[in-house]
C-alpha cells in the first residue's frame, strides 16, 4: 500500500472494534470525529484561496461544479442541491456531476470510478473556460475524478482538488488543491467517515462563503431564500421584521406585496419604494442585496 494513503491504514483506536460495546463503539467514532475539525482547520489558507478563486469566476458570470465518485460525488450533488433554495440562485449555477450517472445517487456502481473516460466526458459535456469545477475524491486518486478535472483543465476552467491524503495525485492536476489530512478511519478504509465528514465541512465553506461574497446573505441572514413552503414562507416574513424592524402583520403584507421576496420586502419598507423599483436596484447591482441597500442610501 502506498504509504501516503492515510486514509487506507489501520486506527489504533478501533484495531479491536468488533469486541467493543455498542457506547464504546460510539465512543471512539465521537472521538475520530472530534479530530475533524482541527484537521480542517490546518487547511483554511489552502481553502481561502480556493474560494476567493471560484467567488472570481462566479462574479464573471460562470458557474461551479463538483466532480466525484461514491460519497464524494454524493455530497457534491447534495451541497450543489441546497444552493437555490437557501440562497435563491439558479438552478444550474452550482452543480453535482457523479461517477455513474443520477443512477450512482442512491445506488452503489463502485466500477463507475475508475472509468477515467467517463470523467473526461462528463466534464467536457457541460463545463465551459468560464466555470470553476471541484474534484472531490478521499484518496486523491479516483480516476474518474482525475479524468475530469484534467480534462477541465483542458478547456480552461478554474480547477479546485478536495482529497484527504498528503501529496495526492489530485493535487498535481489543480490550481487550487486541498488536502484535509483526517487520519486513518474507524473502520478500515471506510471513508464515508472522517474522511466524508471533512469534505462536507469544506463543500459547506465554499459554497456558503462564495453565496455570501455574492450578496446572497445579508449580516447573518438568508435574504435570499426562497419561500417554497409554509416553514420557509415563516422565514421571510422574521427575516423582513428582523432587518426592517416592523411588526409580523406589516412584514406579511409586504412579503405578499414582494411575492415572497424578503430583499425586494425590506427595500421596499426601508426605502418607501414600490416593487418595481426594488427589482430595478437588485437588478443594477446583479441581485448583490447588500450592494444594492448602500445604492438607495445614498
Amino acid at each position: 500500500m502506498n504509504k501516503n494513503m492515510v486514509t487506507e491504514q489501520r486506527n489504533k483506536e478501533s484495531e479491536k472494534l468488533d469486541t467493543f460495546s455498542v457506547q464504546q463503539i460510539i465512543q471512539v467514532m465521537n472521538g475520530e470525529d472530534k479530530t475533524v475539525a482541527y484537521s480542517v482547520e490546518k487547511s483554511i489558507p489552502q481553502i481561502t484561496r480556493a474560494i476567493e478563486a471560484i467567488v472570481k469566476v462566479l462574479e464573471r458570470g460562470g458557474r461551479l461544479f463538483y466532480i466525484g465518485a461514491g460519497t464524494s460525488g454524493r455530497l457534491g450533488i447534495l451541497d450543489a442541491s441546497e444552493c437555490p433554495p437557501t440562497f435563491g440562485v439558479d438552478y444550474d449555477l452550482v452543480n453535482g456531476i457523479i461517477a455513474g450517472g443520477d443512477q450512482a445517487i442512491r445506488t452503489a456502481i463502485e466500477n463507475a470510478e475508475d472509468d477515467i473516460e467517463a470523467g473526461e466526458k462528463d466534464v467536457m459535456s457541460v463545463v465551459t473556460d468560464q466555470d470553476a469545477v471541484v474534484g472531490i475524491t478521499s484518496s486523491g486518486r479516483t480516476p474518474y475524478v482525475i479524468g475530469g478535472i484534467r480534462k477541465a483543465s483542458k478547456v480552461g476552467a478554474l480547477t479546485v482538488g478536495v482529497s484527504c491524503n498528503p501529496s495526492a495525485d489530485l493535487s498535481e492536476y489543480v490550481q487550487f488543491p486541498i488536502e484535509i489530512l483526517v487520519g486513518p478511519e474507524v473502520v478500515t478504509g471506510s471513508t464515508r467517515l472522517k474522511a466524508g465528514t471533512a469534505q462536507k465541512m469544506v463543500l459547506n465553506m465554499i459554497s456558503t462563503t462564495v453565496m455570501i461574497k455574492l450578496g446572497k446573505v445579508y449580516g447573518n441572514l438568508m435574504v435570499n431564500v426562497q419561500s417554497t413552503n409554509e416553514k420557509l414562507r415563516h422565514r421571510v416574513v422574521h427575516i423582513i421584521q428582523e432587518v426592517t424592524g416592523v411588526d409580523e402583520t406589516t412584514a406579511l403584507k409586504y412579503s405578499d406585496s414582494a411575492n415572497g421576496d424578503a430583499r425586494a420586502a425590506i427595500l421596499m419598507i426601508m426605502f418607501q419604494i414600490t416593487y418595481e423599483k426594488a427589482k430595478e436596484t437588485l437588478q443594477t447591482h446583479k441581485e448583490h442585496f447588500p450592494k444594492a441597500m448602500e445604492s438607495l442610501k445614498k
